[in-house]
């Protein structure tokens, strides 16, 4: 039978969650995800600076389709006036739950004081997340990392902290802001932080098989998983995991049919929210995902690179 999960009032249909990815977790992949059955999707992360400054590029973004719910939104910043009052001004659209980024460990990012280095400043983390959980009626949570660097693996302070500052659930990727996404993801941290807090929280880190889901649940006694780059490529991935939950048993993977099916119908969901430009070459690096491990996928890789619209892509696909 399939658990659900509770974070503050939103009740998950199943504990799999598909992680906030910039430049991946957009409207179109999103829908392919929840259609997959995905418990929970996480959108791209926005700056609280370019809601503020009405960043035209921002409200793409934020762009939430009825068909997704329910969905969470991510605000990353430092500033906790700016932070608390950008999450006041767009908590009337339609997401359920507003996840506050402390896990990002790009460094212009970081350079802002923004992301993971706010895993550096604990009274900062209290002051930021009190202030957007006072400021707004829906559900906060916060992502974090296993620490900074390993001479700072501060998971656990940081989770009792997000615990009393009165969110409603917490993250933790376990890897460092140094790691990135390199190395090993250490499950034992998520133990933990799991040990420490009442709140719900969400593995994350090295799953991107059933097993791997499974294996993380056991060892960490986490609440939900957070499925990200084990997801790219592979919306199936949610579906799977929920049939696994309940039989027992792994899956057949898609047939080449269905992979080509998807991307197609990728590609068009991105043209008809990007246009034809962008979308087609956003689909590359998605078609680099998908046809990852299948026959000939290096030579079509060089092909797809070079696509500019929807019937070369097609065209290319057919070779599958």
């Amino acid at each position: 039978m399939k658990k659900q999960l509770k974070i503050g009032n939103v009740l998950l249909e199943n504990r799999y969650i598909l992680g906030p990815m910039a430049g991946v977790t957009d409207l179109p992949f999103r829908l392919l995800c929840k259609e997959q059955g995905a418990g929970l999707l996480c959108m791209e992360m926005v700056s609280a600076k370019a809601i503020l400054y009405n960043n035209k590029n921002t409200e793409s973004l934020l762009a939430i389709h009825p068909e997704e719910l329910p969905v969470s939104l991510q605000l990353f910043g430092s500033d906790p006036k700016i932070v608390s009052e950008m999450a006041k001004r767009i908590e009337e659209r339609p997401f359920s739950i507003l996840d506050i980024n402390m896990g990002c460990p790009v460094p212009k990012v970081v350079r802002n004081g923004e992301g993971s280095a706010l895993m550096k400043d604990p009274k900062l983390v209290y002051e930021l997340v009190s202030a957007v959980v006072q400021a707004i009626r829906k559900p906060v949570t916060v992502k974090i990392r296993k620490g900074f660097d390993e001479e700072h693996v501060n998971a656990v302070e940081i989770a009792r902290i997000i615990e009393e500052a009165g969110a409603a659930g917490v993250a933790v990727h376990g890897r460092t802001r140094e790691q990135y996404y390199s190395g090993r993801a250490d499950w034992e941290i998520i133990r933990r932080v799991k040990e420490a807090v009442r709140i719900p929280v969400i593995g994350n880190g090295d799953v991107s098989t059933c097993e791997q889901a499974a294996a993380i649940q056991e060892q960490t006694g986490c609440d939900g998983v957070m499925i990200a780059r084990g997801a790219q490529g592979n919306p199936w991935i949610f579906s799977e995991l929920s049939a696994y939950e309940e039989t027992g048993a792994i899956p057949p993977r898609p047939e080449i049919d269905e992979i080509r099916n998807t991307m197609l119908r990728h590609a068009r969901l991105q043209i008809e929210y990007k246009g034809s430009y962008l979308g087609i070459r956003e689909m590359r690096k998605h078609v680099a995902w998908y046809t990852k491990g299948l026959h000939g996928a290096a030579r079509l890789r060089e092909q797809i690179n070079r696509v500019e619209s929807y019937e070369e892509l097609q065209k290319i696909l057919t070779v599958l």
